[in-house]
């Protein structure tokens, strides 16, 4: 893209009033992964985290045909350091009820600049680089969701060339039609990228906004039924209007904050305190506050308790383990903490601190994603 090109793109862009914070997506440069160290994993079936944001999803069905490996992987063009690649470990044919799409949800407060509903409901363009092993037409699909009605926009893009990092660029028209409330921390949009599906969820890209639930390209490519495809995708950015401007690399430190909105997880070193709480009726409880406010009450996961290897336990008020190490639990839950309590210990003093201490290396998870 010249310079020129790019000044009057930037132009088009400040007349929609808009220099900083283009971007609806986030993560779009596969910097954040709180998930795994970005090596080779084999996916599950259902929705599975592949990288903050962005989630592979695939039904029974088409899971019991195919294979398949993620990874982040250092393997991007010019201006970008990793993109995440989807590789099929063994193919078959996608069922006709099957369906597998990589995606990102995007919340109601976010996706609401689209003015989606209304009269004035904006265009939407959408630009990613693509290297994928199998050339020709890819689904792209757009789902508009408040939570009780949906529509479902079906578009394409087109590898040419195979094996090569290429551009892309998809204008979605305004969905003027139907007055959703999705102004809300719910879902508000998702954007899939269709890697395989059966034929009842195959549209015809250019079609329209409908309602009913479309994730593929009729005669489109299905990844997923080729063994040894790839494909990978990275810089991919979603903006009001019907042009692309160039990517809006922002600072790792403020995408990994946006991240946490929706997922936090502490990778905890042997030793580390977590908290210092106290103890009631023999039985330590603490306080915890999350790095960032969530989208919504997480879900959170703990450690396993005890006083070996890779677990968690309070110490007693001078320091040491307790006689016995019981059970934790969580309750008070909500958008900026919760309360971690205790059962089962022994050899804690009532009204002494009670430290929440780290044998080994363990995680903790809070997990508000849509």
């Amino acid at each position: 893209m010249s310079k020129a090109r790019q000044l009057a793109d930037l132009g088009n862009v400040f007349d929609d009033g808009a220099l900083s914070n283009r971007n609806i997506l986030i993560n779009g440069k596969f910097e954040v992964n709180q998930y795994n160290d970005g090596s080779s994993t084999s996916f599950a079936a259902g929705a599975y985290f592949v990288a903050d944001r962005f989630d592979y999803y695939t039904n029974a069905g088409a899971f019991a045909v195919y294979s398949a490996t993620h990874e982040i992987s250092s393997d991007a063009p010019d201006g970008f350091s990793k993109s995440l690649k989807i590789t099929c470990t063994s193919g078959g044919t996608i069922p006709s009820t099957g369906e597998v799409v990589f995606r990102q949800k995007i919340e109601g407060y976010n996706s609401s600049v689209l003015n989606y509903g209304s009269a004035n409901g904006e265009s939407a363009t959408v630009s990613f680089w693509i290297k994928a092993s199998v050339t020709g037409d890819y689904g792209l699909q757009f789902v508009y969701y408040d939570g009780t009605n949906s529509q479902f926009y079906v578009s394409k893009y087109t590898v040419n060339s195979a094996n090569t990092w290429e551009y892309k660029t998809v204008t979605i028209p305004p969905q003027t039609t139907n007055a959703f409330d999705n102004v809300t921390n719910g879902n508000g949009l998702t954007v899939y990228w269709d890697l395989g599906e059966g034929s009842t969820y195959s549209g015809t890209a250019g079609a329209g906004w409908g309602t009913t639930y479309l994730n593929g390209l009729s005669g489109g490519v299905k990844l997923m039924e080729n063994t040894g495809a790839t494909w990978q995708i990275t810089g991919v950015q979603l903006e009001v209007g019907d042009t692309a401007t160039p990517f809006e690399h922002r600072p790792y430190s403020d995408e990994l904050q946006r991240c946490f909105r929706y997922y936090e997880q502490w990778d905890c070193v042997d030793g580390e305190n977590i908290h210092l709480g106290t103890s009631y009726n023999g039985q330590p409880v603490t306080a915890i506050k999350y790095v960032v406010r969530k989208r919504a009450s997480p879900t959170i996961t703990l450690p396993t308790a005890g006083q070996t290897s890779g677990t968690i336990s309070f110490l007693n008020g001078t320091g040491g383990y307790p006689t016995t190490t019981g059970t934790h639990s969580t309750s008070q839950v909500n958008n900026r903490g919760a309360r971690i309590a205790s059962s089962g210990y022994s050899g804690i003093t009532s009204a002494q601190p009670a430290m929440l201490y780290t044998n080994g290396s363990t995680i903790f998870k809070f997990d508000a994603e849509l």
